[in-house]
């Protein structure tokens, strides 16, 4: 069967579906509707298929358009109408999570399953009422018990709704922790003399901090060489060229 066949039936499967629709979910209903035939559809083509019609409604003469989304395909609107469809439904869509709601909802999706006692191990505080939130909004629900645990307490993993909201089709399409922290982290700059001044670093220092002129052998005392190090002449050193520098005349 050619593709151009299966596209109007995989859009009105998609469109009629209450649930999101995998493509293997497509292939079975497909080749049901077809089963006559000894041609049955395969995955390769209901996947081709997808992808010419995604593309189709990315156009912008549609305000909505086709998407993988809470585990499977699905017609969702776009984000430019999301006001406009608010006004049918009142504020129950403009509403936002709050950050705490939104913290223990990080939290699960990244620890699931995990306890609420965990849960409030990490953050700090207790997080009844956060919990509570998310479970009204079926943003997380009760996936079971730690059996390993005292008195077996309850687990929390995140739902459905939780992928259809944030836009993902499985909790592996979160962003890796490390991804997150990657932009957060400012590195030292290191720091050479050299990168101030085209200069040597020892004619910079002696224009800098000039010695005062006390008396030549103060002079002579603390020096700078040609690689920039300072090297301080003791006593002894200058008695000693004093020595070799002094020839005694004989009488």
């Amino acid at each position: 069967m050619e593709i151009s066949q299966i596209i109007p039936h995989i859009e009105v499967l998609i469109f009629a579906s209450e649930k999101p629709l995998t493509s293997l979910d497509i292939v079975e209903l497909i080749n049901n509707t077809f089963g006559f035939l000894e041609e049955r559809v395969m995955l390769d083509q209901v996947e081709s298929a997808l992808e010419g019609i995604r593309e189709k409604y990315d156009s912008e003469f549609y305000p909505f358009e086709v998407r993988e989304s809470g585990g499977g395909w699905q017609f969702l609107t776009k984000v430019s109408y999301h006001t406009t469809i608010a006004q049918l439904n009142g504020d129950k869509f403009l509403k936002r999570l709050s950050n705490a709601a939104l913290e223990t909802l990080a939290i699960i999706a990244y620890k699931q399953p995990i306890t609420k006692g965990e849960i409030e191990a990490i953050r700090g505080v207790n997080s009844d009422y956060s919990i509570q939130k998310l479970l009204e909004k079926e943003l997380v629900l009760i996936s079971g018990r730690n059996e390993n645990m005292p008195g077996k307490p309850l687990v929390y993993a995140t739902s459905k709704n939780f992928m259809d909201y944030f836009g993902i089709n499985s909790a592996a399409d979160l962003p890796k922790i490390r991804e997150v922290l990657s932009e957060q982290i400012v590195e030292g700059t290191l720091m050479n003399p050299h990168g101030f001044t085209d200069l040597p670093v020892a004619e910079t220092i002696a224009e800098e901090e000039p010695v005062e002129e006390k008396s030549d052998a103060a002079i002579s005392a603390i020096t700078v060489n040609e690689d920039g190090e300072l090297i301080i002449k003791n006593d002894a050193e200058e008695e000693g060229m004093k020595d070799e520098g002094t020839t005694e005349t004989p009488e």
